[in-house]
């Protein structure tokens, strides 16, 4: 879900600056001054899933300039969206330093490691998911008390924040609510809890017992993100993966062993959903939010109702079950489903996509285009 972090090699040198990559102040590369109706708006992590496709939301907003921050450089048709680019590593604090210097009025901070690759390297995933975080919330509150007004930070969480402890009560449960089974089993599910209680005490309660009492100056709204599915970008990383990687193999004509069982089931959405979510929650009048975090939900398939959707499309699709025990573990851990009824209630939430729309008129034929120009 969320974002296309690389190695850090930066952690093993002094979690200071990415090998081979030059000084901060010179690989920024700055726009022209942009006129007092514009806004600037940060988005880290933008070279992943989720990133490409809002920088191509953002292109069509002609008063927003956008500082693109990812730990690769990006590509000259995404780099083109932008006001400027850096390449970087969110958890340097050099990187903060530089940042603090635009007026950000929005924060979109998408850069994460994700939960295969957390697992693997949760030394890693602390420093960037939780560490990184921490020092871009402290940037927001300093840039909004420079500018008078709080800076909105959207932070992309996840059902992985969600730990039900056997897949009997998770058969059993309703679609759980923001509040329940918040016993995560993950390194990534406890860095996304964390940095959602962070988020708001650093809106609400930074300070209390000093002179920073009281000042609003940062604005935390994060979504709970189910696993987003992508028709342009190819998944790394996400333990949800196996559903955009089963379309995309049947797609380039590959056999795919799914790595759970054909019952397993936990809530998608289709990418553009994810993206409008974010989109929407960022524009809500304050005053109309209710709390900090939220679920969204589209549809909560099976595996093997995945596996038939794409047979639809590619009838000759060869999917076999291969279920990994671990990975099958933290899918059981999820939630089947989530209930979204605050978001719909505070801000509209409502899903676009269907299961059967998303792959009608978003996946397939995208999908398709993709691959059909690399034969």
């Amino acid at each position: 879900m969320t974002t296309n972090v690389h190695l850090l090699q930066s952690f093993f040198d002094g979690l200071t600056h990415v090998q081979g990559i030059v000084s901060l102040p010179e690989r920024i590369h700055h726009g022209t001054t942009i006129p007092p109706s514009m806004k600037y708006t940060l988005v880290t992590g933008a070279n992943g899933e989720i990133g490409h496709t809002l920088l191509e939301e953002f292109a069509n907003d002609a008063n927003r300039a956008v500082v693109a921050v990812d730990l690769s450089p990006l590509g000259p048709d995404l780099a083109a969206h932008c006001h400027a680019t850096i390449q970087g590593d969110v958890s340097d604090p050099a990187l903060w330093a530089q940042l603090e210097s635009y007026d950000f009025e929005e924060i979109y901070h998408l850069a994460a490691l994700l939960s295969t690759s957390a697992e693997k390297r949760p030394d890693v995933a602390h420093n960037v998911n939780v560490n990184g975080t921490f020092g871009l919330l402290r940037m927001a509150r300093t840039i909004g008390a420079r500018i008078g007004k709080p800076v909105v930070f959207l932070f992309p969480s996840t059902i992985a924040v969600y730990g039900v402890p056997t897949l009997d009560a998770k058969n059993a449960a309703a679609p759980l609510t923001e509040g329940e089974f918040l016993t995560p089993h993950t390194m990534y599910g406890i860095n996304k809890l964390y940095c959602e209680q962070l988020g708001g005490y650093m809106s609400d309660r930074y300070g209390q017992l000093t002179d920073d009492a009281g000042k609003r100056v940062l604005d935390f709204r994060a979504l709970r993100f189910p696993g987003l599915i992508s028709a342009f970008t190819v998944p790394s990383g996400g333990t949800s993966d196996y559903a955009p990687e089963m379309i995309h193999a049947a797609a380039k004509g590959e056999a795919y062993a799914c790595f759970v069982r054909p019952d397993a089931k936990i809530p998608f959405m289709a990418m553009p959903d994810g993206v409008r979510a974010l989109i929407e929650l960022a524009s809500a009048p304050a005053e109309r939010l209710t709390q900090r975090v939220y679920n969204i939900g589209a549809f909560a398939p099976t595996a093997e109702e995945i596996a038939a959707e794409v047979r639809k499309a590619y009838p000759n699709a060869a999917v076999s079950y291969s279920p990994h025990p671990k990975r099958q573990a933290i899918i059981d851990s999820w939630c089947a489903d989530v209930d979204d009824a605050a978001a719909r209630r505070d801000w509209g939430w409502q899903p676009a996509y269907d299961m059967e729309r998303a792959f009608r008129d978003y996946l397939i034929p995208n999908i398709a285009e993709v691959y059909a120009g690399k034969a």
